[in-house]
């Protein structure tokens, strides 16, 4: 999760609702005052290039117990629960109001996280199939007959499970789809009828309002869907830990999510959606002709920030010359800029300090012995070419941990299991990849690489919003994918009937 510049200027600045803007990006919450009361503020500015957009008031911790407690009330009035078929509408209708917004929340993605607008277009578009996928699982989301009769007490009786909400979801997330992890958090706790308070990242918070403003809009009364935007990180802990919380989700770092996870209340589940330090094998059986773009796809799409992101490139010998001349080939030929054009293929990265950052990474490599096949060079504020670097060292940065920024490390290996066991050396565990024609080396990789999903002749980024995706170890807790969240946020109830 990207942290906020705090600063204590002060402005005359009235506390009003953030209003829908075409544009947005990174948060920088400052000190504004009006007659009554000193009130935080968050300046929202441009990813690219850092210019102010908008500001938006913040939440204390009055405006935090308030909300809880209006989630606590709604919640507890069961006769005020909404129906399986009224949430569905309310999904639909939520649906084709993002379908007549398609354009704006595309944009706005653009602008405030720095995603490409051809990627922002994919990004709205499955956020609009995701509030989909939640209604039509409601088709089938239903409970199960449990066996009777199989002991002389369990006799003359009937049982069966339902599936109830579990409670008040706390959902925290995460700048780089500022749109469909919200769809990912907030869509499946409306589907099963958990109130939700949602965190948006405070370097994205614009798609997120005008998302929730859409559901209220389609129907959802507001206790059931509440943004938080709070003026600290104290705050959004207790959020997170607080008893009234049934269920937390979390997607960003490792060690923000593995804390609060350790101080939930007791009771309460989570599931936790971190990063990796995704590997790809290249068998020398790989079609060159037909791999290069997935994986130049797999390990530069966002500027490289995602949590699946192909970071490490393992390639036979026997190709590693024509394999790496081609991959230099194309990623010279991406093109760096402004995201809200339409030809630009690699954004900025969400923050200067993370181009700082990634730079550093990629000098260290270079001077523990990498070799620097092209790329590296700043280009603006927030903007890095697109690099790849050959054979770093074992235990530098950008072998070991997530660079979450657009650089790629190819490494070359002579037998398939050394590159197997150089892919599993990590503590970290999500999406891999391998790259074959041998049917045998591919389903042998694919059976020895430990990954909850392992990609044959796709790219590690691959995703869809329905199949499971799951951190192993480090890399998170349970099952993300909105019908997995949707049982995740439900718990089961038998009921017993004895026959007279």
């Amino acid at each position: 999760m990207a942290a906020s510049t705090w600063s204590t200027c002060r402005s005359t600045i009235p506390r009003t609702p953030a209003c829908w803007s075409m544009s947005c990006a990174i948060a920088r919450p400052t000190w504004t005052a009006n007659e009554t009361e000193s009130v935080l503020m968050l300046t929202v500015v441009q990813a690219f290039d850092r210019a102010p957009i908008a500001e938006l008031a913040t939440d204390d911790a009055a405006a935090l117990e308030r909300k809880l407690h209006a989630a606590e009330q709604a919640f507890r009035h069961r006769d005020g629960w909404l129906k399986p078929h009224q949430r569905v509408a309310i999904l639909r209708k939520l649906a084709a109001l993002m379908e007549a917004r398609r354009d704006h929340l595309a944009l706005q993605i653009a602008r405030e996280g720095g995603k490409p607008l051809a990627d922002a277009i994919v990004e709205t578009n499955r956020a609009i199939d995701g509030v989909h996928n939640a209604a039509d699982e409601l088709r089938n989301f239903a409970g199960r007959e449990i066996p009777m009769g199989l002991s002389a007490a369990a006799e003359n009786r009937w049982a069966f499970t339902t599936k109830e909400p579990i409670g008040i979801v706390a959902a925290i997330s995460a700048f780089n789809h500022p749109l469909n992890l919200i769809v990912h958090q907030v869509a499946p706790a409306v589907a099963v009828g958990c109130p939700v308070i949602i965190k948006p990242a405070a370097a994205t918070p614009l798609s997120c309002l005008a998302f929730v403003a859409l559901l209220h809009e389609a129907g959802l009364p507001e206790p059931w869907c509440q943004t938080f935007l709070p003026d600290g990180n104290e705050l959004a802990e207790k959020l997170a830990t607080d008893r009234r919380i049934a269920f937390l989700s979390f997607i960003g770092s490792a060690r923000v999510g593995w804390s609060l996870h350790a101080k939930l209340a007791h009771g309460a589940r989570s599931a936790l959606e971190h990063g990796g330090v995704a590997p790809a094998i290249v068998d020398r059986s790989a079609d060159l002709a037909r791999i290069i773009e997935p994986i130049v796809k797999g390990g530069y799409y966002h500027a490289g920030q995602v949590c699946v992101s192909t970071q490490r490139v393992f390639v036979h010998q026997d190709i590693a010359d024509d394999f790496t001349r081609q991959l230099i080939a194309r990623v010279e030929t991406l093109r760096t800029g402004d995201p809200t054009l339409q030809d630009t293929e690699v954004g900025p990265l969400i923050l200067p300090r993370e181009a700082d950052r990634v730079a550093e990474w990629i000098e260290e490599a270079v001077k523990g012995g990498a070799t620097l096949a092209t790329g590296g060079k700043r280009l603006s504020e927030t903007t890095l070419q697109p690099t790849v670097l050959l054979d770093p060292p074992a235990d530098a940065r950008i072998s070991t941990q997530e660079v979450f920024g657009p650089a790629l490390a190819v490494y070359r290996y002579e037998d398939l299991d050394e590159a197997i066991a150089r892919a599993n050396a990590l503590p970290t565990a999500f999406q891999a990849s391998i790259f074959a024609q041998d049917i045998g080396v591919a389903m042998r990789a694919a059976d020895r690489l430990d990954a909850s999903a392992v990609m044959i002749n796709d790219p590690t980024a691959f995703r869809t919003d329905w199949m499971p995706f799951a951190g192993r170890r480090e890399s998170g807790y349970g099952t993300g994918g909105i019908p997995y969240t949707m049982r995740d946020m439900t718990q089961e109830k038998m009921i017993l009937m004895r026959r007279s």
